[in-house]
């Protein structure tokens, strides 16, 4: 028989685990995960480590290097950060939408002057948090591109998105002198972080060339990408290159750049081929206002993976090349502000990625593709208002709901373990309809011996109060040594690692209190539901019992090493 049991938390008088998320009605409904220890399904991927922004230069500015931090100790070494604009010209000072180096400019007579002054700010602040670069080499400076005025643009929310392809995005005036900034450039990286370092780093030409951001033929970018290849292994025979991180999933763009590397003529060899050490691509979710709430639109962004999928299944020479979702995200703009975007700051930002993640799973399985990477295209802005609204893991020093599903997955073991739950929808089904008719309540597990950790979610594109989920998690194949475990319940709803429902608490309060501010802080970072808990195992079975509300995502870790 398995044992069955109930944590309680003594101070509320409930059973653990019960309340928090969104608001719920009256009734619950019930539903049954089971996790099998003893059925590894193979290396847990940890693809979640990868993470971007349009402005690079926010990097090195206190709340920017305050993240990185944080974003470092997930996975020190192994997380990665993308950002636009490296190449423009400029001073450093950031804007939405905007970044800028300085990196090159020509002298009277044409000559290439170069300056990493700024640069290297940006990438010292990422590798001294442990955080490296995957390098988008991109934009155009002023004094290269064909179209230089104007050149920097001065959006904000509520402008038309077509105003930022100004001057920076069109081509260059000399390919070779766009060759030459690229093998200069990472001359330096290499000189100044080690050629063993920048091994380890991602190269890739610009960003969704296939959209306003290239301002050019495809052919145009073809070439410029294979210059930009070119210089890069000049300067590091072994440096790792790809892309194109083109919009969308299954587009001509995007099958025509495969073709383009795979069997077409290189602009700069005149061989067949590019180097292509791993491909990008980028996916994006369709959110709405309807009936007073937020309805996310999560078919959108895995109908985008499903199609990039496809194609990458088409070519039988990419069976084994990493892919990289270089933007993986539920809309298309962080810096964009409105309605539809109100998920950003609560636990429905959490739960929708514990959802798209296993997804990501699902359909790399079938297609088998070697996916090992989705990047969030999230950091943070200095000098706004506290909870803006804009797609961010921190707002003014303070982290937000879907900064902690991060921390979640960090804790994750090392191989995949077997999952069932019986309220789990056919991926057919979220294709085609999203989560629209029910919600969806299921899990990932890991193993790493002696620890287990389960991650249980609750996910509806409705932002809209719903019944919270009552789970039955059985556990079966623990070793048979196994009498006793300590379990630790994190869990993220709107009463744990949810600092913005404790700012509307205090009455939204535009500048807290140094008080004020280090209970935000706190109520930022992980939480657990209560203290950790020995409980007993039987013929290695164990049964957990708890009520996830809608939005809200748990973590169980289970560890068998020395219960006290």
């Amino acid at each position: 028989m398995l044992t069955r049991f109930f944590w309680v938390l003594a101070t509320a008088g409930i059973a653990f685990g019960r309340g928090g998320g969104a608001p719920a009605t009256a009734t619950t409904f019930p539903v049954a995960i089971r996790v099998h220890a003893d059925r590894p399904q193979g290396p847990w991927r940890p693809i979640w480590r990868f993470f971007g922004a349009d402005e690079p230069n926010y990097a090195t500015w206190p709340d920017g290097e305050k993240l990185l931090g944080e974003l470092g100790r997930l996975a020190p070494g192994r997380v990665y950060f993308r950002a636009h604009n490296l190449l423009n010209t400029g001073d450093g000072t950031p804007a939405l939408k905007w970044g800028s180096t300085g990196v090159y400019r020509e002298d009277a007579q044409g000559n290439q002057v170069y300056n990493w002054t700024i640069m290297d700010r940006i990438f010292d602040a990422y590798r001294s948090h442990g955080v490296r670069p995957y390098v988008e080499i991109g934009f155009m400076p002023k004094s290269l591109s064909i179209k230089p005025e104007p050149y920097q643009h001065h959006w904000s929310p509520g402008a038309s998105y077509g105003e930022i392809f100004t001057g920076w995005a069109y081509p260059p005036k000399s390919y070779a002198k766009w060759s030459d900034l690229v093998y200069q450039w990472v001359k330096h990286e290499t000189a100044r972080y080690g050629r063993a370092e920048v091994e380890h780093w991602y190269w890739q030409t610009w960003n969704e060339p296939n959209i306003g951001y290239w301002q050019g033929t495809p052919r145009e970018f073809f070439r410029l990408h294979d210059c930009a290849v070119a210089a890069v292994r000049r300067a590091l025979p072994a440096a790792r290159v790809g892309g194109p991180d083109s919009a969308g999933g299954g587009t001509k763009f995007f099958r025509a750049f495969l073709e383009h590397c795979l069997h077409g003529t290189n602009f700069v060899t005149g061989k067949i081929g590019t180097p292509l050490d791993f491909v990008s691509f980028h996916a994006k979710g369709a959110p709405g206002y309807v009936n007073g709430h937020v309805q996310m639109g999560i078919a959108n962004q895995l109908r985008d993976i499903n199609g990039a999928f496809r194609i990458l299944a088409s070519f039988p020479e990419l069976k084994h090349t990493p892919v990289v979702i270089g933007e993986s995200d539920p809309d298309g703009c962080a810096a964009c502000r409105g309605d539809q975007l109100g998920y950003r700051t609560g636990p429905l930002y959490a739960s929708y990625t514990a959802e798209c993640v296993a997804r990501e799973f699902e359909l790399a399985d079938k297609y088998g593709v070697n996916l090992q990477g989705a990047l969030t295209w999230a950091f943070e802005f200095e000098n706004q208002t506290l909870f803006a609204g804009f797609r961010v893991l921190a707002s003014d020093g303070i982290d937000l709901p879907v900064l902690n599903v991060f921390r979640m997955f960090a804790k994750m073991g090392s191989q995949q373990l077997a999952v069932t739950s019986d309220a789990v929808l056919p991926l057919e089904t979220i294709l085609k309809n999203g989560v629209r008719a029910r919600p969806e309540v299921s899990a990932l597990a890991s193993r790493t011996a002696p620890r287990l950790c389960v991650l249980v979610w609750h996910y509806h594109d409705d932002g809209a109060p719903g019944p919270a989920a009552e789970v039955e998690l059985d556990i079966d194949g623990l070793p048979g040594r196994v009498a006793k475990v300590r379990v630790r319940h994190f869990r993220i709803d709107a009463d744990h690692s949810d600092a913005f429902t404790i700012w509307q608490r205090m009455g939204s309060p535009l500048r807290p209190t140094p008080e004020q501010f280090a209970q935000l802080e706190k109520a930022g970072q992980l939480a657990e539901l209560g203290p950790p808990q020995n409980l007993r195992v039987q013929d290695g079975q164990m049964d957990l019992k708890f009520d996830l509300p809608r939005e809200a995502v748990s973590l169980l870790v289970i560890d068998w090493r020395s219960p006290q």
